[in-house]
């Protein structure tokens, strides 16, 4: 019976046609093939965005800083970096970062 129901109500709907698409779905085989194609672009093929290893080194390896307590020389870490244009996790006690991406 339910059966019989289901089919009558598929062919009323099938039959009105404000109830038809008239392009077909996102997930339809024709919607995919008239699509073209998504251009995949490897983040392998940009160079490396970041420092490279003599300046991390030069703000690691600096005189200045090593004579700095863990504290300061934290802070100091932390100063060259953003001088640079660099995000650097500086973490010390009572210091709060504020997070500028959000994890989803």
């Amino acid at each position: 019976m339910l059966d019989s129901i289901l089919r009558a109500l598929v062919w009323v709907l099938n039959t009105i046609p404000w109830t038809r698409r008239a392009q077909p779905g996102r997930h339809t085989a024709q919607y995919l093939a008239a699509q073209p194609a998504p251009v995949r672009v490897s983040p392998w093929s940009r160079p490396w965005g970041g420092p490279s290893a003599d300046e991390a080194r030069a703000i690691f390896q600096a005189e200045e800083a090593l004579r700095l307590s863990p504290v300061k020389r934290e802070r100091y870490f932390a100063t060259a970096w953003a001088e640079r244009g660099y995000d650097y996790p500086y973490v010390a006690s009572g210091v709060h970062q504020v997070h500028t991406e959000v994890a989803a």
